[in-house]
């Protein structure tokens, strides 16, 4: 636990005799009187209860202990340092831009709540938001490109040098035009697939796994009709203009669904459910209007009831089950 009598001044001053080794050169590096600073390093010793500077002939050198406490002094002030400068830099607008790759599952849903959060906290930082599939967006983040990334959690193998924040769990949804004939009572979604052209992820995407799993578990061994794309634009307009099936995270169609564009069918989908989050570099510090954005993020997250949400069929409508 930390000791209240512990001040910035005491971590200064002590970090100020270590790096010139004498209480001398850091009184004037400090703009304070020689008393000043021996005073102070004598109020730090109390604290602490052990000595960190000890005489050295004429001179004075840094004790073991010493060495110890000037990693973590030294690592404190820098971070403060860093958090003023942070302050400073969104005040006048000198703050680099936040980089965010979003994937498609939540720029529709919860990435506008979350940035009209940020805007009204008056930062003054720019957002920069870029989209595309999950492993390009890692690679991004991977090499300094991106700041943030927002989607599903990734595969261990891909998660090295990372951390996971998980905000939510969602799972896919088999999704077509109003009136489809896949909607009619009794019609079995599996069994007709391949009467009809089927949008889904890239071979690449995280989800795709899970859906491929899905539909041989179902029965479903060949799409002859299938199209791959990670374009929402194109799935949303495509689907409502035929009688295409889209197979989607559910974040990405749950406003068409509930505005009545578009239709869940029933089927279910909850083997496919995976973890929501934000990954960040393992080894790297957020600004303050990065930390600020992230915890918009978690707020729009909450504010949409995510953590509770699964896809369920249609009320009266059975799913279709997997064969036993």
């Amino acid at each position: 636990m930390i000791d209240s009598r512990i001040k910035f001044r005491h971590l200064q001053t002590f970090v100020e005799v270590a790096r010139q080794k004498s209480v001398m050169k850091a009184a004037g590096v400090l703009n304070v009187s020689q008393p000043a600073v021996t005073k102070t390093i004598r109020e730090l010793e109390q604290v602490l209860g052990v000595a960190v500077f000890e005489r050295d002939g004429r001179g004075i050198r840094i004790t073991r202990t010493g060495e110890a406490f000037l990693r973590h002094a030294g690592a404190a002030l820098t971070a403060i340092r860093q958090g003023f400068d942070s302050v400073s830099q969104a005040r006048h607008g000198l703050a680099p831009p936040i980089r965010i790759g979003a994937l498609p599952t939540v720029s529709t849903r919860i990435m506008p709540r979350a940035i009209a959060l940020f805007l009204a906290e008056e930062t003054g930082v720019r957002i920069k938001i870029v989209t595309g599939e999950n492993a390009v967006l890692l690679e991004q983040l991977r090499v300094g490109d991106l700041d943030l990334v927002v989607g599903r959690l990734a595969a261990p193998e891909r998660m090295t040098g990372f951390s996971f924040e998980h905000l939510y769990s969602e799972q896919v949804v088999f999704c077509a035009r109003a009136g489809h004939p896949l909607t009619a009572p009794g019609r079995s979604v599996f069994a007709g697939l391949a009467d009809f052209p089927v949008l889904m992820p890239t071979s690449g995407s995280i989800i795709r796994p899970f859906v491929d799993r899905l539909l041989i578990a179902n029965g479903v061994a060949e799409l002859p009709n299938l199209i791959e794309t990670v374009s929402d634009a194109f799935g949303r307009a495509f689907v409502q203009a035929s009688d295409a099936v889209w197979i989607i995270s559910s974040g990405v169609v749950a406003g068409d669904i509930e505005a009545g564009h578009l239709t869940a069918l029933s089927v279910d989908t909850s083997e496919t459910k995976g973890p929501v989050g934000l990954t960040v570099r393992a080894d790297a510090v957020p600004s303050l209007p990065q930390s600020i954005l992230m915890q918009t993020i978690r707020e729009a997250a909450s504010m949409a009831g995510l953590k509770a949400q699964a896809h369920r069929p249609p009320r009266g409508q059975p799913a279709d089950q997997s064969p036993e």
